[in-house]
């Protein structure tokens, strides 16, 4: 099977590689992908923001789509077997409507199955559910020196933990078997609140955690003053049926239709500059109402996937997502310090989301653990958002936080093995997989995540 060059990139599109990829379509061509000779990398969707998904310099990516076949589901426990190229948003369509969801979601449906499972994704209820991993029955790996290998919490439980999360370089994730779990209806109960500044935004998230399933703020990243860190604080809980519109009763699992928007073409750089994004922000904030309303799940859970290519809105120039993460005893002055930062930069967009993160689980490299995560976008070019980036390491640094693996493009590698002390347990398990060191990528080689 040829492999074809392709211009590659992460969903900021900031890097990009031309690099050979190969698309097999059966096992049989899958395997011969996966043993061809230099560095490879399993790719998805592509919509891990910067270069985890990008091969290492001369090496290929081995795309899963042509693999996306649901193998089988038991009514009963909820258990689905599927092959990693299938996407959240196929699971989705096949499965809500019989009145199952997937236990975790991030904020897009097109992800795949194995990249799910590669970022360990988190969602809005991950002080409830914790992350995707946590969901996962087994897995099927294809181990880089061949073969494969099936394993879970009882069966090669230090491969299974170290590949959930592990950012696809123990092998390549050929299946997956996930729980889903039942939901009365396809609506959330939403409550909307306003938090005036920082604080108060935290105070309103942990106040609810308890109450409400989904929780999640939107942040105004380009307040300064008093009113830093101001948001629009959103509480979920799933509705049942009796709580719908008559309209809806005698379908609770369908979703409403609504009409596809596409961005066509890049926009110019002016399109989102300080003026237009702070106006934005002013009005979103403005006119924002504390009340309770019914919101289905596309609009609650994925708001942009309506949007074809809304990367688009940033230009040529691309964009990267920041996302940090700071335990509960550093979040308050670690997230000030970084609004401070950004603010002062003027580089933030309007998308800038903080949500509320329950314990770690036990994969060495997830990314969570009880406090709170900051992801926002960040326009570039690279060498504009450099000296941001640089400032926001330290302030990583001084706070104890740590970034998301999937959103990174910046961070510095020697900040690594303090993000994540469990990098060494880690690398014994990927070295032992793979001790040539074939499966790379360029996120790991640039965090020096092998041993």
């Amino acid at each position: 099977m040829a492999m074809i060059v392709e211009q590659l990139a992460g969903w900021g599109r900031l890097p990009l590689a031309a690099a050979p990829q190969a698309s097999p379509t059966t096992m049989t061509e899958l395997t011969k992908a996966w043993a061809a000779p230099g560095s490879r990398v399993s790719r998805g969707l592509g919509r891990a923001y910067g270069d985890a998904a990008l091969p290492d310099e001369g090496g290929f990516a081995v795309s899963a789509l042509g693999l996306a076949r649901m193998i089988s589901f038991d009514e009963t426990t909820g258990l689905l077997v599927a092959e990693s190229g299938v996407s959240l948003a196929e699971i989705i369509e096949a499965f809500l409507a019989r009145g199952w969801f997937l236990p975790v979601v991030p904020g897009t449906k097109f992800v795949t199955l194995g990249g799910a499972v590669a970022a360990d994704i988190h969602g809005k209820n991950h002080h409830v559910d914790g992350t995707f991993g946590a969901h996962v029955a087994w897995l099927d790996l294809l181990l880089p020196t061949g073969g494969s290998l099936r394993c879970s919490e009882e069966q090669e439980a230090a491969v299974f933990r170290a590949t959930i999360g592990g950012m696809g370089l123990t092998g390549h994730i050929e299946r997956v078997a996930i729980r889903l779990r039942r939901v009365p209806s396809a609506w959330c109960k939403v409550r909307t609140l306003r938090g005036r500044d920082l604080s108060h935004t935290l105070e309103l998230l942990a106040a609810n955690d308890g109450s409400y399933r989904h929780t999640v703020a939107w942040m105004d990243c380009v307040a300064v003053g008093d009113r830093l860190g101001r948001g629009v604080v959103m509480l979920g809980n799933e509705a049942t049926p009796a709580e719908l519109p008559a309209k809806s009763v005698a379908a609770p699992h369908q979703l409403p239709r609504r009409p596809k928007l596409a961005v066509p073409f890049d926009l110019p750089e002016c399109a989102l500059g300080p003026l237009t994004v702070g106006a934005f922000n002013a009005c979103y904030y403005g006119l924002a109402k504390d009340a309770e309303q019914l919101v289905d799940f596309e609009k609650f859970f994925f708001p942009l996937d309506t949007i074809r290519d809304w990367n688009r809105i940033y230009g040529r120039r691309g964009f990267a997502q920041f996302q940090a993460y700071f335990p509960d005893a550093t979040a308050e002055a670690g997230l000030r310090a970084c609004l401070d930062a950004i603010g002062r930069s003027r580089q933030a967009s309007f998308l800038a989301v903080l949500k509320r993160s329950g314990p770690a689980n036990d994969f060495p490299l997830s990314f969570l653990d009880l406090g709170y995560t900051l992801a926002l976008d960040l326009p570039g070019p690279a060498k504009t958002l450099a000296p941001l980036m640089a400032e926001l390491d330290g302030i990583l640094a001084a706070y104890r936080g740590k970034v998301y693996f999937a959103k990174d493009a910046f961070v510095s590698p020697s900040l690594i093995p303090a993000m994540y002390p469990r990098l060494d347990e880690f690398r014994r398990v990927q070295r032992a997989l793979d001790p040539s060191g074939a499966v790379r990528s360029l996120l790991s080689t640039r965090l020096k995540l092998h041993d």
